[in-house]
């Protein structure tokens, strides 16, 4: 009775150390985050693609109001996974900095310094009392100094660089699917056709295009650009015939 009570303390309390060295409401800000639809993001050598699931929960929802890929500045996407107002408070915070930024410096701010500094603010969130930590993990994704650039935030308020991650539900089948198909020389649309089909792994068969929500940032003009339905349409038809050719 006396070890189930100080469990409890240990899981009530967000800013104490169980006697191994866990927070447990750390852990489970990380298992609201695998409950939520996945995402995934990659670099290539023309830039980086953001891609999410955006299933809704009732065909009388407007698909649109489901927000999983953001805007954060004209050269950085941000991708999310968990709950979808903890991601919105983190991007409203990016794009205060990156706005700050601008007014400050008169120059746009680098991918690593915003996402370091939205970390920093996650990090908080483990030990302040009265708070909790967010249950989100985001993928933030732009151009630095003319080079693509990828990272993940954890809940827990660390910052990973990658080129090729999945967050979210169903994260080890999707991870698992990129590091088997991920190639350094993807161009942009190798790259979509890759985060989609990432995506599609863990489902019976290739998701539909009103499903997917996909972005793309390039070195070309280094701005943020949504796919639109028609070309997400035709990548998913040609996925759709390599699978059909390879199970002949």
């Amino acid at each position: 009775m006396q070890g189930q009570s100080n469990q409890q303390a240990y899981d009530r309390g967000i800013t104490i150390f169980s006697p191994d060295g866990r927070l447990y409401q750390v852990e489970y800000a990380r298992e609201a985050v695998k409950r939520g639809t996945a995402s995934v993001g990659l670099r290539t050598p023309d830039g980086v693609v953001l891609a999410a699931n955006r299933q809704i929960s009732s065909p009388l929802m407007e698909r649109e109001s489901v927000e999983k890929i953001h805007k954060a500045d004209d050269h950085v996407g941000v991708a999310s996974a968990g709950h979808v107002a903890d991601a919105r408070q983190l991007v409203d915070l990016a794009r205060r900095r990156a706005q700050g930024e601008q007014l400050r410096y008169g120059q746009q701010i680098g991918v690593e310094t915003l996402t370091r500094a939205v970390t920093d603010h996650i990090q908080e969130y483990t030990q302040t009392g009265g708070a909790r930590p967010f249950g989100v993990a985001l993928l933030v994704g732009g151009i630095d100094a003319g080079e693509p650039k990828l990272f993940e935030t954890d809940p827990s308020g660390t910052d990973y660089e990658w080129k090729a991650a999945a967050i979210g539900g169903d994260r080890d089948t999707i991870q698992g699917y990129l590091e088997e198909h991920y190639r350094e020389d993807l161009d942009v649309d190798g790259g979509i056709e890759l985060a989609v089909s990432a995506l599609s792994e863990p489902e019976d068969g290739v998701v539909n295009a009103e499903d997917v929500d996909v972005a793309t940032i390039t070195t070309e003009d280094e701005s943020f650009h949504s796919v639109d339905t028609d070309h997400l349409e035709s990548i998913l038809a040609e996925i759709d015939e390599t699978e059909e050719e390879s199970d002949e």
